[in-house]
Parts: C-alpha cells; sequence; structure tokens
C-alpha cells in the first residue's frame, strides 16, 4: 500500500487470532469485506456487531485488539502526519491551471466533489480522470485502475477511445510501449489494442438505486483489496452521480433525515476505501436552484452538510461560452479559493 509495512499491516490476516474470533465469525467477516486488522481498526462496534452476528461488547474487543495488532489509532507527531503525507499521491486532470487550483490534482485519501447543472461536464471529469489514473506519473497519472459506480448511465467506452486519441502523441507512444503494443500513434490497430487495454482497468458497476450504490461502495473496497498488490492497484474511485438516486428515492422534508443519515453511511464507505488503499475518491453531485437568493449564483449543491462536512475538496463547474466551463474550487483544507477555465473538446479536457 504505502509501504512494507502497510502492506504486510493490510494483507489477509489470521482473524482466528482475535479475542472472540471462531472460524464461523471470521468467515463472517472476511465474507464482509473484513479481510485485515486495518478494516477492522476503523470498524464500528455496531456495524461489526450486525456483521458477524456478535454482541457489541465483543464487536468492541474484537476491533481494540485490531487497533493494536494494526497500530492504528493512538496519537502521533506532525512529523510522522508529515511523512504519511507524502505517500499521498497527485492525479492529474489533464489541464495546468486545474492542477495548480488543486495543488498538483486530485488527492488519493481524500473525497473530491465536482458540483453542477446538467451538461457542465462532470462525467467528462470522470471519464477524462479514469483514462489518466492509467498513465504514468511522469504524465500526471498513478498507474493505476479506475472503478466507476454508474448511477445515471453515463459511462461511455467511446468517450474512453475519443480521450485516450486526445492524448499528445508521446503519452500515446509511452503508454504503446509500456503495454507492449506494437504501433505508432494513429494506427489504427495499435490504437484498437489501446482502448481495449486502458478499458479493462475500468471496473464499471451501474447502481439500480441508494442500496444497490451503497453495496457497490463494499464491492469496490473488495476490488481495491483484490489489486492491492498487483501491478495496477485501484488508484480512482468514481461515483457519478453521488447524490442522484438519493434524491429520487427520499422525498420530502419527512424523509430528509433518513436520506442523509444513508448519505452519510455511504459516504464514509468511500472515504474507507481512499484511505485504506490510497485512493483517490471522485463523486459529482446534482445541483438545486435556491429560489431565496437575490443575488448571486441561486446554485447550490445537493446533501446538505452531510455530504459539504465529508467532501476534502468541492468543485463547482459552470458552462460558460461554447465548449469553456469554469470550474471553482470552493472548498479544501489548505488551498485558496479560485477559478480556472478548461475546454471540453472532443479529445477530452483542454486548457483554454
Amino acid at each position: 500500500m504505502y509501504g512494507d509495512a502497510q502492506s504486510a499491516i493490510m494483507s489477509t490476516v489470521d482473524l482466528e487470532e482475535l479475542p472472540g474470533v471462531g472460524p464461523a465469525t471470521a468467515d463472517k467477516l472476511r465474507e464482509a469485506g473484513f479481510d485485515s486488522y486495518q478494516g477492522l481498526a476503523v470498524a464500528s462496534p455496531g456495524e461489526l456487531s450486525n456483521t458477524a452476528d456478535v454482541g457489541e461488547s465483543t464487536a468492541a474487543d474484537i476491533i481494540q485488539a485490531a487497533r493494536e495488532a494494526a497500530d492504528i489509532g493512538g496519537f502521533e507527531s506532525g512529523s510522522d502526519v508529515l511523512e504519511r503525507r507524502e505517500q499521498i499521491g497527485k492525479l492529474s486532470w489533464g489541464v495546468e491551471e486545474i492542477d495548480d487550483l488543486l495543488g498538483g490534482g486530485v488527492e488519493t485519501q481524500s473525497i473530491t466533489e465536482v458540483y453542477g447543472e446538467f451538461g457542465s461536464g462532470k462525467s467528462q471529469v470522470t471519464h477524462q480522470l479514469s483514462v489518466n489514473v492509467q498513465l504514468p506519473e511522469e504524465h500526471g497519472g498513478l498507474d493505476g485502475s479506475a472503478v466507476f459506480v454508474d448511477s445515471e448511465d453515463t459511462f461511455r467506452p467511446e468517450r474512453i477511445d475519443d480521450m485516450i486519441r486526445g492524448l499528445p502523441d508521446e503519452v500515446i507512444a509511452d503508454s504503446l510501449d509500456a503495454r507492449e503494443i506494437e504501433g505508432e500513434p494513429g494506427d489504427d490497430e495499435a490504437m484498437e489494442a489501446l482502448l481495449e487495454s486502458f478499458l479493462d482497468r475500468i471496473h464499471v458497476a451501474k447502481a439500480f438505486n441508494s442500496n444497490h450504490q451503497m453495496l457497490l461502495a463494499e464491492k469496490a473496497k473488495e476490488l481495491a483489496s483484490e489489486y492491492e498488490d498487483s501491478e495496477h492497484p485501484v488508484r480512482l474511485l468514481c461515483v457519478d452521480s453521488l447524490t442522484a438516486h438519493f434524491r429520487a428515492e427520499y422525498v420530502g422534508r419527512g424523509e430528509l433525515a433518513q436520506r442523509q443519515q444513508k448519505l452519510n453511511k455511504h459516504l464514509h464507505d468511500l472515504m474507507r476505501v481512499g484511505d485504506l488503499y490510497n485512493t483517490a475518491v471522485l463523486v459529482t453531485n446534482q445541483v438545486s436552484a435556491n429560489p431565496d437568493a437575490f443575488f448571486g449564483d441561486p446554485t447550490q449543491p445537493i446533501g446538505g452538510n452531510i455530504l459539504g462536512h465529508t467532501s476534502t475538496f468541492r468543485m463547482y463547474l459552470r458552462k460558460s461560452k461554447g465548449d469553456k466551463r469554469i470550474v471553482r474550487l470552493v472548498d479544501a483544507p489548505n488551498l485558496p479559493d479560485g477559478e480556472a477555465v478548461m475546454r471540453i473538446e472532443g479529445g477530452g479536457l483542454m486548457a483554454e
């Protein structure tokens, strides 16, 4: 994961060594995706109790033992935090001005929210980053694979093809060499093989409702665990769109509390994937118009404070003239607000 010590922690472990965990309980935990001490260490007693069919007291003992085994849960110095943050990857948008806004690109171990009205380019961003994450670091990528949770039927392999062909020739040539594909940029046979290679590293699942979407977040964790020690670990988890099903299924103020509770759990499941597997989590969000806003932009993201507090970075896309889009960094823990301009062309996201 981030080093030999972390890899040892995250590898499949003998859960039966924990107090109160017998073979049957261990099987239930593994089936639920708890196959490491670190995964157990960050679980809640209630969650573990329901999953493994044990009492909350026993669940709390299991979690405490896992924390001791994984050596997490205590305080650490600021220097230790800085050293750990040096392991964080930065995924490029492919647009220098936007990368500058984000301090180098989309961070791993964080949730980046991209919101805007229909047609503002949110799905274009998810497609572009699904391509970029597979590029080597010298070209702004993370040399990894992507998981794409599709709740609005937005994923299009044809768009991935367009964006691959829109990459600079140097990047295409390096990608062909890295994947041992004979040919040159522009060679139709080589480009078809390159497209297939890129698509093989994008794992797509369509979410049919909010409960299914939450289940897919758990499946994404299993997939990240499966690919963790591979040549191309999962470095990007996209959810497009995060709020569509929740917004459609929980209507009115009477169901708002239940919607927010489920959305909160879903976000923490996504965050867990980012934390445990050094993955960048990118979610798109729908918007609504605030009728009480007499001045300024009335557009507001869905999800309320739950999403606002959980997202590490919030980015607002809005339409401009023609193919131009204004990208505004609305919130970040260590970066100033700012704006940049990008264009959405046939070949993908481009600088102005």
